[in-house]
């Protein structure tokens, strides 16, 4: 039986939950697939883009701490609400949940297409179709057995990208006998640290905050956390650096395993380097880590689209409906909406799945920015009003944030001048004009925009 929104969300989610789930929506196709494309443009050199990119990660995620110690209860839409009024907040609420369809689209798809490595006779729209629906049936659960669910999920993955690590290592300093010990030659082999100059640090970047998208969703679990404004700023300081090192190690061991230049669009890089290699069962199981890795996004990333639904729908930005949860807080009528989405995204990968895929890889990325935009832009306003002294504060205020806000800007502008994005920005755009037009609509009926 559901309920209206009175029945709240539950506050079942623990700091190791929180942790897990942002990180699963962030390690997935991103690194598994679009690290072969970030490595093709930079050469070894594209670890100084994603350290680039962590540190604007690091402000971003220090400001929504900051504020959530200020406002408890409250997460990131209510940030932007109370810097810039309702018309900004519905604009950036629709964009974050069709950031994130757009993301689970993309990723049922990938599952769909590596478990026909197993299962070569069933068509890629069932097994994608199955891939959904194991999806929306685990946001089903209870928040607290969602949240366990989700920590080992993306644990196993996380797990298995440290073996990897562990083995790379290995591999390249010869502690593992294998056919020809690289130690640090590849490095510099290939046209050296930076093949393509200076410059490819910059084009990397667009692929790279697609990559690092999904970390903000801690800024959505807040309103289901116990103790938010304490626990944030914690999980923050141990998340960043998990992410950093989740990246460019990796990175690092492929390029140091096999010349940058070698590695093929084909397949994930990491199968690549593990066929390269030699080692038995490595297809098996990267396979296996490749599955568990788009299910875990796309698991976080249905939970970051409902629960913003819901955020809207509660503050009377979208259908009432979508603000009923039932007896167990769940939000089951913006989960079923997600489902629809899924089941269309599963049909269109029956009929178009190249097209589809190139058209929705980069509006993630772009749409990140424009979150983490407003949420930084957020912070800078607030602080001058906050009704209470803040427990956590970002470092260099204004000056850093300020710092982040115009690099992002930058690397937005670099998107639209970006032939190869051309189309998928274009949708974004699109989508963008849409939602303006409609918000103007709406609040000049109601006559608010605070």
């Amino acid at each position: 039986m559901s309920q209206p929104d009175g029945v709240s969300l539950q506050k079942k989610l623990k700091p190791r939950h929180i942790s897990l789930m942002a990180m699963g929506g962030v390690i997935g196709t991103g690194i598994f697939k679009g690290s072969a494309e970030t490595i093709g443009l930079a050469g070894p050199g594209v670890i100084i883009s994603y350290v680039f990119a962590g540190l604007l990660l690091l402000v971003v995620m220090g400001a929504m701490a900051e504020m959530a110690t200020v406002y408890p209860g409250k997460n990131m839409k209510d940030f932007v609400r109370e810097a810039f009024g309702e018309r900004v907040s519905f604009i950036m609420g629709w964009m974050y949940c069709f950031l994130w369809l757009s993301v689970c689209v993309i990723e049922i798809i990938a599952a769909g297409s590596f478990l026909q490595y197993w299962f070569p006779g069933v068509p890629l729209w069932l097994l994608s179709l199955a891939s959904a629906a194991f999806i929306i049936l685990i946001n089903l659960m209870s928040v607290g057995s969602f949240g366990e669910f989700e920590f080992w999920l993306a644990g196993i993955k996380i797990a298995m990208i440290i073996v990897f690590i562990v083995l790379g290592t290995c591999l390249i300093f010869g502690i593992i006998p294998s056919g020809n010990t690289p130690y640090l030659h590849n490095y510099s082999a290939a046209g050296g640290f930076l093949p393509n100059g200076w410059t490819s640090i910059f084009s990397a970047l667009l692929v790279v905050m697609f990559s690092y998208g999904g970390s903000e969703l801690i800024g959505l679990t807040l309103t289901e956390t116990e103790n938010s404004e304490k626990v944030l700023p914690k999980v923050v300081r141990n998340f960043i650096l998990r992410i950093i090192l989740f990246f460019t190690l990796p990175i690092l061991v492929i390029c140091g395993l096999i010349p940058w230049n070698q590695l093929g669009p084909e397949s994930s890089p990491f199968v690549q380097v593990l066929t390269a290699t030699g080692l038995s069962g490595a297809a098996d199981l990267m396979n296996f880590i490749l599955v568990t890795a788009v299910l875990s996004a796309a698991n976080s990333g249905i939970y970051g689209a409902s629960r913003m639904l819901h955020s809207m729908a509660a503050a009377g930005e979208a259908s009432p409906a979508l603000a009923r949860t039932n007896r167990r807080g769940i939000p089951v009528n913006t989960l079923l909406l997600c489902a629809v989405i899924l089941i269309l995204g599963s049909m269109l990968g029956m009929f178009a799945q190249d097209q589809l895929f190139r058209v929705l890889m980069a509006v993630p990325g772009f749409c990140v920015l424009l979150v983490w935009i407003c949420i930084s832009l957020a912070q800078i306003k607030l602080r001058k009003s906050y009704p209470v002294e803040p427990s956590f504060k970002v470092w260099g205020y204004p000056y850093v944030t300020s710092a982040v806000v115009a690099c992002l800007a930058v690397i937005a502008a670099m998107f639209l001048f970006d032939a190869q994005n051309r189309l998928s920005i274009g949708v974004c755009i699109a989508v963008l004009i849409v939602l303006i037009i409609w918000s103007m609509i709406r609040f000049s009926r109601t006559g608010r925009s605070k």
